[in-house]
């Protein structure tokens, strides 16, 4: 009876270990789109160092950016000649290009409103020509970041109630088989804290058991997708991998805990003559 219960709150909390893989995977990609997310500062011809100094500074302690380059007007030709193979400055007369900075966000300022703000702020700048970035882009971002959380925390809170459902019968089936031992201990007198206690024990411990073996479940699954499959599932950060642990762990003592606590409560109550209808 042991083994069955341990292994069926093993496959459950597998689940939950699951669950928990995807969500920290599905935050790591949408941090590293929104990362990618860049302002383009197109600067006027005749802006002066100290100007261009001010703004450098800025960019350099200002929350929002996470990186940012500076690309001079010889430099934006020399990159238009490499890329495209022809010289406007021969046949013009003049480089048409002009110097600019490229500034890429971090994930948390990679929205409208935000990037809005931030270009309202960059404006006060005499320097600054004109502020070029993708607006559909962003907006489109935006929207699917939100429909993507959305579905992502509803099958979440789904997993995780169908998984609190099976765990709780599992144990409250485990708890059942032993309703005539609850009663014999309560007519020789045991109070309710000492029926408790070692069913209590047992579970929980039965419950940490479950978890170590369905981390070890979900680490042998993880390896076959990123060695057999090539696919990499997560970057595999020692916060990522603790985080993982914790919420398994967790939630298999403080599932079977409760679980435990109320199923025995349930036969504490019951008289002798209903132990034999449930």
């Amino acid at each position: 009876m042991y083994l069955t219960t341990t292994v069926s709150v093993a496959l459950v909390l597998f689940l939950i270990g699951i669950e928990a893989v995807l969500l920290i995977v599905a935050n790591d990609l949408i941090r590293q789109v929104k990362q990618n997310v860049s302002l383009t500062l197109v600067l006027n011809d005749n802006a002066e160092e100290d100007e261009l100094r001010r703004i450098d500074n800025l960019l350099t302690i200002a929350p929002f950016s996470r990186e940012h380059t500076f690309t001079s007007k010889d430099d934006a030709l020399k990159e238009h000649i490499e890329y495209l193979g022809e010289n406007p400055a021969e046949f013009l007369g003049f480089n048409p290009l002009q110097a600019s900075y490229e500034v890429f966000l971090n994930a948390d300022y990679a929205q409208s409103d935000s990037i809005a703000a931030i270009e309202h702020t960059l404006s006060t700048f005499p320097a600054i020509k004109r502020i070029i970035y993708q607006k559909d882009v962003v907006s489109m971002l935006d929207s699917n970041v939100n429909v993507l959380s959305f579905a992502l925390l509803a099958a979440a809170l789904l997993l995780l109630f169908v998984a609190v459902a099976l765990i709780v019968n599992t144990i409250r089936l485990h708890v059942y088989s032993k309703r005539f031992l609850i009663n014999t201990m309560q007519l020789v007198g045991a109070t309710p804290h000492v029926i408790k206690a070692p069913i209590v024990r047992r579970n929980v411990l039965m419950g940490f058991i479950a978890g170590v073996v369905a981390l070890c479940m979900l680490a042998a699954a993880m390896a076959y997708v990123h060695y057999y499959l090539n696919i990499n599932l997560m970057l595999l950060t020692w916060q990522n991998i603790l985080a993982v642990c914790v919420v398994v762990l967790l939630s298999g003592i403080f599932l079977t805990l409760l679980a435990s606590v109320f199923a025995t409560n349930h036969y504490i109550r019951m008289r002798t003559d209903d132990l034999y209808y449930v």
